[in-house]
């Protein structure tokens, strides 16, 4: 049993045993730093079920443990904390415990329980992948991982928004000025061509409405009137009605933007476990609906337009299906919920969208608990705020956005220009070096994306991220390979995983148990709040914490006390796999050489 639950299971003991009362849970937390002790337990949420004086109660608690528990070494209290100082056998005892456990801070996945599915991503297929959905993906894929680390089988997906009058700008443009070119004509990415060709249409377009304009024509006429939004509009109703020649085309590219996304997912080192399409979805739903409107559950207007009213629940009328029978994004994502339930054994979705699609999900989660699904109560938008660069903010549709694949590269040029600086990496070959520097470069743009509150709007400066000072990527992962470097020359041995109980430790020594004692319980935090930035700032903590210590402590390797020398190596041994185990977590890798 871990230190902390055997803290709190003596203590729930000693309540029992000195006021007749069976607490469920008792608060406990690292004391803080100016005060004595290593642990604190609350005294205050117990007087809900105790009667009397904090003080009192902390002092009675805190006695009896002092007499009775011997990793006990002191107690304080003060007011209604009970602060408790720990001996250090029981900080070895825990940390041998540690040791022994492979995947310490993961649970193994239950593949027989329902499962959890994280979709992210979910692009437009008129336009490669840009920064924005960067944020997107590492936040979902990092927050399915971390899932998983807590026992849940998860089902990774996207969504793949591959039809639309957007989709068909793209297509009309190619037809018009892209001479049949390919993407190995071309020299480009399927997804690169195609984004272009999106760019190009908007070009034109605005130019038609200028010249509409110059001619008299109202400004909001003129945008609708325009010839290549007519031609668009004419494009996807061919599409929609199956039209041979149109369907091959937009087969044709979209295949061209599948193959790029492939490019990037693969460079960012994400998978997907499962894949949807619009174009497959967008006529889920009727049937959902139309056995809501039998259940009372929906209701039809005059006009025969099918509605929910939500007012009662604080919200407003909501519109399912339109009075001409077709269906609205509400009604897609509402059959979309259902199948996706039909196809996987899950009972919970994470959806990873931004944050301007808040009250979407509002609807849709309570639309889903009303129709009366169960797994709507497992339901969560995992909403993130914009993502902007030093520059400002970028735009799609002027070409202005930063592609995945150039910020990919940037960040690997500058992870390569700063190493070489640093001038640490003799021996290496040149392939072994680029990998350096592909592996420091994500590790940076994933880190930096990641320890920020998912909520909060950030803006990305790729050369302050890969600083190997502060809370950076590059840091942590330099962390882990001065560790690899100390264990490589001292000739530790892994197999020999017990620290001796007769060693005398410091209180640097101590602090670093804490922190790696921590870990599993970030990982449960970050798994029921959706934020990878626990686990991001939980490792900072640890490699400062170990930082310090390495700085505080003798020559690890030069240690003339054997046993001393072997704990300070162990407690090496295990900062490093939980940095790495953490990194994991992120979907950021970690060398052995920095």
């Amino acid at each position: 049993m871990a230190l902390l639950e055997l803290l709190e299971k003596k203590t729930v003991e000693i309540v029992q045993s000195l006021f007749d009362i069976r607490l469920d849970h008792v608060d406990i937390s690292l004391t803080r730093k100016d005060q004595q002790g290593d642990y604190t337990i609350m005294v205050f949420p117990m007087l809900r079920h105790i009667k009397g004086n904090p003080a009192v109660i902390g002092q009675q608690i805190g006695d009896h443990l002092l007499r009775h528990e011997d990793l006990v070494a002191s107690i304080e209290v003060i007011k209604g904390f009970l602060n408790v100082t720990l001996t250090q056998e029981a900080f070895i005892a825990d940390f041998n415990t540690m040791l022994q456990q492979a995947n310490y801070g993961k649970q193994p996945v239950d593949s027989d329980a329902a499962g959890m599915m994280v979709e992210y991503s979910s692009p437009n297929t008129n336009k490669p992948l840009h920064l924005g959905h960067i944020r997107n993906i590492v936040l979902g894929y990092s927050t399915g991982l971390i899932l998983e680390a807590t026992g849940k089988k998860v089902v990774k997906t996207q969504i793949i928004n591959d039809r639309g009058i957007h989709i068909c700008k793209s297509m009309l443009a190619w037809i018009k000025h892209g001479n049949q070119i390919t993407p190995q004509q071309a020299g480009v990415k399927g997804d690169k061509l195609v984004g272009d060709y999106y760019v190009k249409f908007d070009q034109e377009y605005k130019k038609e409405v200028a010249t509409l304009v110059d001619k008299g024509v109202p400004e909001e006429q003129a945008k609708k009137e325009a010839p290549s939004i007519l031609e668009a509009q004419e494009m996807l109703r061919k599409w929609e009605q199956g039209d041979q020649e149109t369907v091959n085309l937009w087969k044709m590219m979209n295949g061209w933007v599948y193959a790029g996304f492939d490019i990037t997912y693969r460079d960012l080192g994400v998978t997907f476990d499962s894949l949807y399409y619009e174009s497959d979805t967008y006529l889920l739903g009727k049937d959902v609906i139309a056995h809501g409107l039998n259940t009372g559950v929906f209701f039809k207007k005059e006009d025969g337009s099918v509605w929910i009213d939500l007012t009662d629940d604080g919200l407003d009328e909501k519109i399912v299906l339109r009075s001409d029978g077709t269906a609205v994004y509400m009604t897609q994502d509402i059959g979309t919920a259902v199948q996706r339930v039909r196809d996987h054994h899950i009972d919970g979705m994470v959806y990873t969208v931004g944050n301007e699609q808040d009250y979407h999900f509002k609807v849709l989660f309570l639309i889903l608990k009303k129709l009366g699904y169960k797994w709507a109560d497992n339901l969560y938008h995992l909403s993130y705020g914009m993502i902007e660069l030093p520059s400002g903010k970028m735009k799609s549709r002027e070409g202005t956005v930063v592609d995945a694949d150039d910020m990919i590269q940037e960040m690997t040029d500058t992870a390569r220009a700063i190493a070489q600086e640093q001038g640490k990496l003799e021996g290496l070959s040149h392939q072994q070096k680029e990998e350096l520097y592909r592996m420091i470069g994500l590790g940076a743009l994933k880190y930096y994306m990641l320890k920020i509150d998912p909520k909060k709007s950030m803006v990305f400066n790729p050369e302050e991220s890969v600083d190997f000072q502060g809370n950076t990527g590059p840091f942590i992962q330099y962390a882990h390979a001065r560790i690899k470097s100390i264990l490589s020359k001292s000739g530790f041995d892994h197999t020999q995983l017990q620290a001796s109980s007769q060693v005398s430790l410091t209180d640097k020594d101590i602090l670093v148990i804490k922190s790696l004692q921590q870990y599993p319980e970030t990982v449960t935090a970050a798994a029921r709040n959706y934020s990878p930035a626990l686990v991001a700032n939980y490792l900072y903590d640890l490699v400062r914490e170990f930082n310090s210590f390495y700085q505080n402590v003798p020559k690890i390797v030069e240690e003339s006390d054997a046993h001393l020398k072997q704990f300070r190596l162990l407690l090496c041994y295990k900062t490093a796999l939980v940095i790495k185990s953490g990194c994991a977590l992120l979907g950021i890798e970690v060398p052995d050489q920095m």
